[in-house]
């Protein structure tokens, strides 16, 4: 497969035990969303910013036990950038972290990649329906290559059961 990309590989495979049976699922779902990525900017200085925020975006989910997951996330990605000399590089790996299921535009520090971030994420989670002007065959040819395998269900499933937990704050990951 030609859009496997190393560093999304490396990085992801160290948290294969951890995830467990749910790899394939968010492995994918890293792909889909680091792909549509570059559908929606394709400043090459960009590509690796986006394969690091695909891959621990959402990683808090397994690493913490939580559905409250981007604190935890955040903290993964800090941890990895440190390691690999990327300091620099936290400040907007954490926006594009944190405000990656923000609903509104997101208009402030690194706007580029953090509002490029959450629309890629969007186009995922939406299975497509909201395309922000990428390419839908391309969107779709992106899905064929990575399927989605139930990662949609897992969604659906986790937020059912954090309602019954936080019916206060179902998701407590959105923000306007």
């Amino acid at each position: 497969m030609n859009d496997v990309n190393p560093l999304i590989e490396d990085s992801l495979q160290k948290f294969q035990s951890v995830i467990g049976s749910d790899y394939d699922k968010y492995r994918n779902h890293v792909y889909r969303v680091f792909l549509n990525c570059l559908l929606l900017d394709n400043n090459q200085d960009n590509v690796d910013k986006y394969a690091i925020a695909a891959v621990f975006h959402d990683i808090g989910i397994w690493t913490n036990h939580t559905f409250d997951y981007l604190a935890p996330s955040i903290e993964q990605a800090k941890i990895y950038l440190t390691e690999t000399n990327r300091q620099d590089w936290i400040e907007e790996i954490k926006l594009m972290i944190d405000n990656h299921h923000k609903i509104s535009l997101y208009r402030q520090a690194h706007a580029k990649t953090v509002e490029t971030f959450r629309q890629a994420d969007w186009i995922d989670v939406s299975l497509g329906i909201l395309t922000f002007k990428a390419d839908k065959q391309s969107i779709r040819i992106n899905k064929q290559k990575f399927p989605t395998l139930g990662f949609h269900r897992f969604l659906i499933k986790a937020t059912t059961k954090n309602f019954f937990k936080h019916p206060a704050n179902p998701l407590p990951m959105f923000k306007k």
